[in-house]
């Protein structure tokens, strides 16, 4: 578990590294992915006073109503580090930040890619090539499934094992 180097005060993991700096690189990945999930909430929040939105189907409101929701949920979660950092700041327990953060981190990304296949396959079905949303939305879903979840996870199992 973590240990405790004397000389800086700083804990550190099994492998050696710094807590405190983990947390920080993961608070510099959450500045990288926040904005997109922000602007994508700011545009959903619009949708609702245009025109058009009435003429959606009830297939396309329950799509709509997916993706402004899990949107949402990913901007709590992914912001919730940020908050938790700012609050426990200096307070001496990066371990359990860094468990707690990353875990939210791993929710709030979840949270992202049921919105963004939602949006997707909302999208691809609001043009007039409607089977399109059914390609779209299989391979969107396919890579962020892929590359988001099943590579870190292979990748992971790969370590143990060497």
């Amino acid at each position: 578990m973590a240990q405790t180097d004397e000389r800086r005060g700083a804990e550190h993991t099994e492998d050696g590294r710094d807590e405190h700096q983990e947390l920080v690189e993961l608070l510099n990945e959450l500045r990288v992915v926040l904005p997109g999930v922000q602007v994508l909430f700011a545009f959903l929040l619009t949708i609702p006073f245009t025109s058009r939105f009435r003429d959606l189907s009830t297939f396309q409101d329950v799509l709509f109503a997916t993706t402004f929701l899990f949107a949402a949920f990913a901007l709590v979660l992914l912001m919730a580090p940020t908050a938790y950092h700012r609050i426990r700041f200096r307070a001496g327990d990066d371990e359990a930040m860094l468990r707690i953060s990353n875990r939210l981190t791993i929710a709030g990304l979840g949270c992202l890619s049921v919105s963004l296949e939602a949006a997707v396959i909302l999208v691809g079905d609001l043009i007039p090539f409607r089977p399109m949303a059914a390609i779209a939305g299989a391979t969107v879903g396919l890579l962020i499934v892929g590359l988001w979840f099943v590579l870190p996870a292979l990748r992971a199992a790969r370590h143990q094992t060497s």
